[in-house]
């Protein structure tokens, strides 16, 4: 038996972009995080929320979330299917500040068993994939800069969605034969336009294409993914376990993502399903500190591709945990998600 007392704290962080991230629906240069410590007989686990605008959370939302938490039933941090339960029924949504709680209870109980947690659910970390480096829209000035400034990783991620995605795409090639994967955010709305755009892409190095038109056009998601040359993944589609089943046909595969999903409990049950599935799977993040980034990576060793560079994008983090060497996700050692706070 491991009786004893949660603890719960948390903070509010504002995460800086070192350059102005823009995407097809929105731009901004800074995001909102609130950071958890949950602390049991002594043992503390680090947690985090990220709140990008999409989600629909704030650091208020989250905070207000955070303060009805009360941890005083459980005594045992192995519970953890109880305990998350009443994190989650707590309100609906809030899967950010979720998520917070998930990734602090799975640092502590790895650090109670003295593992990471890619051996505890017996992930090889030499399979860890290479990370994809993120360059969002931008002038195509910024953007052999950041594709210059990209030039450790072997894989790139581009953003796309507006009437300037030839552009972005012909630019980056004047600069690097790298394999690219384009994020389109749901910036195409007809779907022969679309397959035309994807046919150009695979002419063009790109290996897959992410959520490439609105979620409600289910149809022609469909269409599309059956006549792509190349794979479709879901993004926003997707948020949590019960979404994967509703993709299985719609696209190739899901992008999996702590924020999205609650934590890591759920990131693993969605990556399970998904293969069951026979479905692709990309471990995604948002704009977060290594934190998060770190705890994503334990999932690392199991999927087919990582786009797990939210950390690299900003000038203030605050945790050392995963390392990128020569653009491939090397996971630490350390118990739990493996993060020191700097």
């Amino acid at each position: 038996m491991n009786l004893g007392k949660f603890t719960l704290r948390y903070r509010p962080h504002t995460l800086k972009l070192k350059h102005v991230f823009t995407v097809a629906s929105a731009s901004r240069s800074t995001t909102p995080t609130v950071l958890t410590e949950l602390e049991f007989n002594g043992v503390i686990g680090y947690g985090e929320a990220s709140m990008p605008p999409y989600l629909g959370e704030s650091e208020e939302s989250v905070l207000a979330f955070l303060d009805k938490v009360d941890l005083s039933p459980f005594n045992d941090p192995f519970l953890t299917a109880d305990i998350l339960r009443y994190v989650d029924s707590i309100a609906p949504k809030n899967t950010a500040a979720k998520a917070a709680i998930d990734i602090a209870l799975h640092d502590l109980l790895g650090k109670i068993m003295g593992q990471p947690w890619h051996r505890i659910w017996g992930f090889n970390p030499a399979n860890a994939p290479h990370t994809s480096f993120t360059i969002g829209i931008d002038t195509p000035e910024m953007v052999r800069q950041k594709v210059q400034e990209a030039a450790p990783y072997k894989l790139l991620k581009v953003k796309l969605g507006l009437d300037t995605d030839k552009q972005i795409i012909e630019t980056i090639r004047e600069v690097t034969d790298k394999p690219l994967c384009a994020d389109v955010n749901q910036g195409w709305k007809n779907k022969e336009e679309a397959l035309e755009m994807a046919h150009w892409l695979a002419d063009r190095g790109v290996i897959l294409l992410e959520q490439p038109m609105p979620t409600e056009q289910v149809d022609d998601n469909a269409w599309l993914t059956e006549n792509s040359p190349i794979p479709t993944i879901a993004d926003e589609a997707v948020q949590r376990l019960a979404d994967v089943r509703k993709a299985f046909g719609v696209y190739n595969g899901i992008n999996v993502k702590l924020m999205k999903c609650a934590g890591m409990r759920e990131a693993h049950q969605m990556v399970e399903l998904a293969r069951a599935l026979d479905m692709k799977v990309m471990l995604g993040c948002m704009t977060e500190t290594s934190c998060a980034i770190t705890a994503a990576a334990q999932l690392s060793p199991v999927v087919d591709w990582a786009d797990l560079d939210g950390a690299l994008l900003t000038s203030n983090d605050v945790y050392r945990g995963m390392e990128i060497v020569d653009g491939k996700i090397t996971l630490p050692g350390r118990p739990g998600i493996g993060i020191i706070p700097v």
